[in-house]
């Protein structure tokens, strides 16, 4: 169990989501970075979908009062330990009966998550645990955790093992490699040479429904289209000019044209995104796209 004793600015129950309900209009939602989410579970001995904590920009203070086990994975954040013992990043940690974990400012960085041994015993919502804020079901409560929240956790299985993971590198910075969208004939040569030869700015009234950015406008035809089918990684072009790429709780059908759409290898990089960030764009051919694995965690066992 833990108890929160501080709320951080968006702090979620999240596993890898509830794909098979767009008819319906709820989007697949999610962890952010699922291989990340997989990680810490599997360094606390549980199954790789099981539910953890997401955990936004600035994090919680938790309280463990019977002690447990858990493990910190993603972006790093300033933390502290009541009991003075370090905060590692990307191993197991074992938590005393009593003791408080705190989570201050991402210092690189957006989203962490947190697994806790047996994972967080919420309720599942068509068949998910994770939260959807903007429709209120799912997680606790369907919403972010508050002060005085305390969730369990189901049972742990089989003997604590200390581990590490490392996680596969990557350019940070490097631009968003991108292969070209349904309506990419829609958009002129000066609406691509901006798309393409442009940085833009992460605005700061993205959330998981879309990242919004500002930067050269993006021209092109205006058409009226039908409503269309999109994903996570969809980047829509609004009458503004000024792109969207559509988050993990966005919407699961859309009227505007898509120029381009985030290969999935890359799609971990939208979670660390924060306002400010600048995000630039490479084209990448689909079945280069393809051929790119997503990101793998090596777990090893600590000495």
């Amino acid at each position: 169990m833990i108890e929160i004793l501080r709320a951080g600015l968006c702090d979620l129950v999240m596993d890898p989501g509830r794909p098979g309900w767009g008819a319906l209009g709820v989007p697949a939602g999610g962890a952010a970075d699922p291989a990340a989410l997989a990680a810490a579970n599997r360094l606390v001995g549980n199954d790789e979908a099981a539910a953890g904590l997401e955990i936004t920009l600035s994090g919680p203070l938790l309280r463990f009062p019977a002690g447990g086990v858990a493990a910190l994975t993603g972006a790093r954040f300033a933390a502290e330990r009541s009991r003075g013992a370090a905060v590692a990043w990307n191993e197991t940690l074992v938590m005393a009966a009593g003791e408080t974990l705190s989570l201050g400012e991402a210092q690189d960085g957006c989203r962490c998550w947190l697994a806790l041994r047996g994972g967080l015993a919420v309720p599942q919502v068509m068949g998910s645990r994770s939260t959807l804020p903007s429709a209120g079901f799912g997680g606790h409560l369907g919403r972010a955790l508050q002060v005085g929240d305390a969730l369990a956790c189901e049972p742990g299985a089989g003997e604590v093992r200390l581990l590490r993971a490392h996680p596969s590198s990557g350019e940070r910075d490097a631009p968003l490699r991108v292969v070209a969208g349904p309506q990419a004939g829609l958009f002129d040569d000066a609406g691509l040479a901006a798309f393409f030869a442009g940085t833009y700015r992460v605005d700061a009234t993205s959330d998981r429904r879309g990242l919004r950015l500002t930067g050269p406008a993006v021209t092109h035809a205006r058409v009226v289209l039908p409503s269309q089918g999109v994903l996570p990684g969809a980047i829509q072009v609004p009458p503004d000019g000024q792109p969207i790429i559509l988050g993990w709780d966005g919407p699961v059908t859309g009227g505007y044209p898509v120029i381009a759409g985030v290969i999935a290898a890359d799609r971990p990089k939208l979670a660390q995104l924060r306002p400010g960030d600048a995000v630039r764009f490479v084209t990448i051919e689909l079945e280069a796209a393809r051929a790119r694995a997503a990101a793998q965690w090596e777990i090893e066992e600590l000495g």
